[in-house]
């Protein structure tokens, strides 16, 4: 199994809030949700002070398990960003 990230995006056309609740359930259920949060503001550091600024699209993550990433495109059935055309971004998290 490959760990997986979907990095939600704020770009959805709904303007009513998500209802979570049966999509993580889902996942739960399927045996890969492995976590995720919404996610707040912040702040970009480095050692010269010259950080740029935080990126503001970015919502909330989930982590799954999938056997690749078709299987992983799959999970997203359900999302409420991705059911209202909002961006989803994928990524694999390697092992180190």
């Amino acid at each position: 199994m490959i760990d997986y990230i979907f990095l939600m995006h704020n770009d959805g056309t709904s303007t009513g809030g998500f209802d979570w609740e049966p999509y993580i359930a889902k996942l739960q259920k399927s045996g890969r949700f492995h976590g995720g949060s919404a996610v707040g503001g912040g702040e970009c550091v480095n050692k010269s002070g010259l950080a740029p600024k935080i990126s503001g699209h970015l919502t909330g993550f989930i982590r799954v398990q999938a056997e690749d990433l078709t299987q992983a495109k799959t999970l997203l059935d359900g999302n409420p960003v991705f059911e209202t055309g909002g961006t989803v971004e994928i990524r694999e998290l390697p092992r180190g």
